[in-house]
């Protein structure tokens, strides 16, 4: 044979190999393992994280924990045996010897200590109720805990709250006095999560120390729910303080977005409010290395969730620093560089989420990653540790030293979770740009089907996504994967319209007031660009899709924008304003969405409201909701699906009794990705032609 032809014969046999790859499809999505909770050593020579397989079986899923040597990274993670325990909250311990994390026995979740080797582990504390999050303090003398309890137990708020449950099992009614009465998920018990310092004694003894309240009787939660988490609480270096973020509740929770930073000694006493002057939102307390400032991320606008987090700093003069102000990004994670000249910081740009330096003194940001999204990072005395996640992979950790451009230019890889993936066609993407709304230049991504054949049309997947303030970027997801559409042999589109995060404030803002017209405008003109600049779409065979403010967007133009849509997908979308302005939990949200608050102009909230269109529907929709999910009450679900059924739409409801604004469960994420692609198939797919 010739060399020719043996080089014909490899192209070929290459080629086929390519051919055979599977394309990756929503069943894949949710058996995908998950990796997470990533958390270096003091030293930076080890680096802990979880992962979180599925078992579809039994509907639910299985958390390990694994440990990786940053200093010989081409050995193997070692998975650690405490962890097939029920380990979470993972972190590691001052002294680098130790790790810390919760674990629920004999009922109830506490907080145990391991050898770094994760092979024996003892319960540290011993309380009769749980323990929600935890840090260990700096010294490594204590902890502090968080634990939902009555404020108005007085002498003693944790065995006070175990005895009123107790009490409360005798009866299941629940009096309010005021709002929240639920909030996400849950209904108000009256519990509000606490601070508590409870004292170690030396290694191998029980901390049955009597826990200190470090909050007694304050009217708010510590961390706030239901998200919240010991990100919101922090100690000085010293160990002599607890900061913590918390809003004071009072008769005004709902509608208020303002939480201040307040700090308490850790042995006790009064709460201070550090930040009372702001009555925006205050978030994210980081003391500097030597303790003498304190950094944390604040908006500027009260009632508004969605305005720009920027950095501050309070120095110990009591004079406030505000860092990177001239910078137009919101900030999502941040921490100090070890000479506490400046931050290390995660933030939303231009559909992708990178990682960033801000010295403090000039104010000036530097980019430190390209596309993707920064997941999760730390940094060692000689590298960077981050996971990191883009639309065709999920998240993996990586190691990089700093002496590249970006850290993420040359890096090494230390995870191979969900290796099997390499067996899978993913679509190619690629991100577009057209001008939107008021000649604003707009962003947006289109996805290749997998195994795409050049000249062949594809039906298209019309995503939009929630928030609104939000995106559907670079970026892995484990709920709206782009690539279980392009698995199914859609091609994908999605757009992030005016309202998006990512692209600096004044484009996040323009949406408020401003539902159904500037990003419908948006959403027209970037059909309109992409069914130009793609043949490969074919704009005969599209559906919309979308949940939350994509579910409202989806309900929007079935009224008033229907023409280019064979059918529609609605998940927890808003159907009647008026109704969710009174129903929803956080009252904030509306209140600001709308420019009034609904009891003194509700006018205002028909300017934009499905409802009142419902009587012009009629492409065929798929209405999803569960019953748990109090950000877009049930009802609006039903009445959306009662407005198709009246008009005699094609129309189907998928309704969730056990999930909430989200879909979780394994065996209901099966169900609801079952339901979607049998409808898109039914309208634009196979099934349609």
């Amino acid at each position: 044979m010739s060399r020719s032809s043996l080089l014909v014969g490899l192209l070929l046999l290459s080629s086929a190999a390519t051919a055979q790859k599977s394309p990756f499809t929503y069943q894949d999505l949710i058996q995908v393992d998950r990796i997470s909770g990533l958390q270096v050593d003091p030293a930076g020579q080890r680096a802990l994280y979880g992962v979180r397989a599925t078992d579809l079986e039994k509907n639910k899923g299985v958390s390990s924990l694994w440990l990786k040597d940053l200093r010989q990274p081409e050995r193997p993670a070692v998975r650690l045996a405490v962890g097939d325990s029920g380990a979470v909250g993972a972190q590691w311990g001052p002294d680098g010897k130790h790790l810390y994390f919760l674990r629920a026995k004999r009922g109830t979740m506490q907080v145990w200590r391991a050898d770094a080797a994760g092979s024996t582990m003892e319960q540290l504390t011993h309380l009769p109720l749980d323990v929600q999050a935890f840090r260990v303090s700096p010294d490594g003398q204590g902890l502090v805990v968080v634990v939902a309890v009555f404020p108005d137990a007085k002498d003693d708020e944790i065995l006070g709250t175990a005895a009123k449950l107790e009490e409360k099992k005798m009866g299941s009614g629940t009096v309010y006095d005021r709002v929240f009465v639920r909030h996400w998920d849950t209904w108000a018990d009256g519990t509000r999560n606490h601070l508590f310092h409870i004292a170690l004694p030396r290694e191998g003894a029980d901390a049955k120390a009597v826990p200190v309240a470090l909050t007694p009787g304050f009217d708010g939660d510590v961390p706030g729910k239901p998200f919240g988490d010991e990100g919101d609480f922090s100690l000085s270096p010293d160990a002599k303080w607890v900061y913590f973020s918390a809003r004071e509740a009072g008769t005004t929770e709902p509608w208020s977005t303002n939480f201040d930073i307040f700090r308490v000694p850790l042995a006790g006493g009064a709460p201070e409010n550090l930040t009372y002057r702001n009555k925006a939102w205050d978030a994210s307390p980081r003391p500097s290395p030597d303790g003498t400032r304190l950094a944390y991320k604040a908006m500027k606008r009260p009632g508004f969730e969605a305005d720009r987090f920027q950095l501050r700093v309070l120095n110990a003069d009591g004079s406030v620093t505000f860092v990177g102000e001239g910078w137009d990004r919101s900030v999502d994670d941040f921490q100090w560089t070890a000479d506490g000249t400046g931050f290390y910081l995660t933030a939303g740009d231009r559909g992708s989420t990178r990682l960033f330096h801000c010295d403090i003194q000039s104010g000036k940001v530097t980019t430190l990653s390209g596309n993707g999204h920064i997941d999760a990072f730390a940094r060692t005395p000689t590298a960077f540790v981050y996971l990191k996640s883009a639309m065709d992979s999920p998240s993996q950790l990586y190691l990089a030293a700093p002496k590249t451009v970006r850290v993420d230019d040359r890096p090494t890889k230390l995870t191979d979770v969900n290796a099997k993936l390499a067996t899978k066609a993913f679509g190619a993407y690629e991100q577009f740009r057209f001008i939107g709304w008021n000649n604003d230049t707009v962003h947006g991504y289109v996805v290749k089907p997998a195994n795409y054949v050049e000249g062949r049309k594809y039906p298209v997947a019309f995503l939009i996504h929630g928030g609104p303030q939000g995106s559907f970027g670079d970026m892995w997801s484990y709920r709206w994967n782009a690539q279980t559409y392009a698995g199914a042999g859609y091609a994908v589109v999605m757009i992030d319209f005016h309202g998006s995060t990512g692209y600096g404030q004044a484009f996040t803002d323009a949406i408020s007031t401003h539902w159904g017209d500037r990003p419908l405008e948006d959403l027209q003109k970037g059909w309109a660009h992409v069914l130009k600049a793609y043949p490969f779409l074919d704009g005969d065979r599209a559906a919309a899709l979308g949940a939350s403010y994509g579910g409202f967007m989806v309900n929007w133009i079935a009224g008033v924008w229907k023409a280019p849509w064979k059918c529609l997908v609605s998940h927890d979308g808003v159907f009647d304003a008026r109704g969710m302005g009174y129903t929803t939990e956080e009252q904030w949200f509306s209140t600001w969405e709308n420019g009034a608050d609904v009891l003194t102009d509700p006018a205002a909230y028909d300017t934009f409201n499905p409802a009142l269109h419902a009587k012009d529907w009629s492409v065929p929709t798929l209405i999803i909701h569960s019953d748990l999910d109090h950000r877009i009450p049930v009802e609006q679900g039903i009445g959306a699906f009662t407005a198709l059924q009246a008009r005699r739409v094609p129309s189907l409801f998928l309704r969730f009794p056990d999930e909430n604004h989200w879909v979780l469960k394994p065996r209901n994420s099966m169900q609801w990705h079952d339901t979607v692609f049998g409808w898109l198939d039914r309208y634009i797919g196979k099934g349609a032609q």
